[in-house]
């Protein structure tokens, strides 16, 4: 006895074959690249040096303020421009430098952190650092 169906409704059933289709090309792909992915990759890393020497009393960091009008603060005292470029100058001269730790406002214009940044690289300082604003 033959089945009969009735085709003038629409299909229900899942056409699964082109679904194992590809599953079967996704899973041949991750058989072949898996082998790749387990091969060793020499690096070589820089080893430490024994003979580095920290110094034995770091000097305290600097803050310096930026609030939102553009004044800076040195270590909470108000400083203008020029007064910032002298502190920057005499940093500059010692032999250990200490770090300046920036804390701008978040509404202060880049500007201002901008020439403070490039005033600190005129006079060659390197420890700069970024803080949050109080």
């Amino acid at each position: 006895m033959a089945f009969t169906s009735n085709t003038s409704g629409p299909m229900s059933d899942i056409n699964v074959t082109p679904l194992v289709d590809v599953m079967l090309v996704l899973l041949i792909i991750f058989m072949i690249t898996a082998p790749v992915l387990a091969h060793k990759i020499k690096v070589d890393l820089p080893q430490p040096n024994p003979n580095v020497v920290n110094p034995p009393n770091p000097l305290d960091p600097i803050h310096l303020k930026i609030d939102q009008g553009g004044s800076f603060y040195w270590n909470d005292t108000p400083v203008d421009e020029l007064g910032l470029k002298a502190q920057l100058a005499v940093i500059a001269q010692q032999s250990n430098q200490p770090e300046i730790q920036i804390a701008a406002d978040d509404a202060v214009a880049y500007q201002y952190v901008a020439r403070v940044l490039a005033d600190a690289k005129s006079y060659n300082l390197t420890k700069i650092g970024f803080t949050e604003a109080d």
